[in-house]
């Protein structure tokens, strides 16, 4: 049941985060950029639209591994979520998952440069604390009594 519950935390996270560092490979080099996810857990995937032009494109036909790094500074809530990505030309997903993020890149959903980029994911870790302000305290707290605080849930979970 556990693994279910954390399982169940993770696409919480991606949607209430709403935003992720993509990474992929660039040969040798590593390169993330900024993504607006859009999560499917039914269909154990994160989507993203992007353009045929784009270097991510490319780098996800040479090497699928990618990571989608979560983060919610304010609230201490973080997730790292490891998978294997495609690129799809699936216009039907296209116009079901445009919304006005899209809208700064592209004109319309019928735009042909529009592409799907789907993850899938393999794994994820979270970590959730209860926000800065009770972490902030659970720290000071630990020093006064020399002892380690516990700052929230942390779990790795397979997808």
């Amino acid at each position: 049941m556990a693994d279910q519950d954390d399982a169940t935390r993770v696409w919480e996270l991606i949607d209430r985060i709403g935003f992720c560092m993509l990474t992929t490979r660039n040969g040798d080099n590593l390169r993330a950029r900024p993504m607006s996810a859009y999560s499917a857990q039914l269909e154990n995937a994160v989507y993203f639209l992007t353009d045929l032009a784009s270097h991510k494109d490319d780098e996800v036909a040479r090497w699928p591994n990618v990571c989608l790094a979560f983060a919610d500074t304010k609230a201490q809530k973080y997730l790292s979520v490891s998978g294997m990505a495609e690129v799809q030309n699936d216009r039907e997903k296209i116009r079901e998952l445009w919304a006005t993020p899209a809208k700064a890149w592209w004109d319309n959903p019928d735009d042909p440069s529009i592409r799907i980029l789907k993850v899938t994911p393999s794994s994820a870790e979270y970590w959730d604390s209860p926000g800065i302000i009770i972490s902030y305290i659970k720290m000071a707290a630990a020093a006064v009594t020399n002892s380690k605080p516990h700052m929230g849930d942390n779990a790795e979970v397979t997808l």
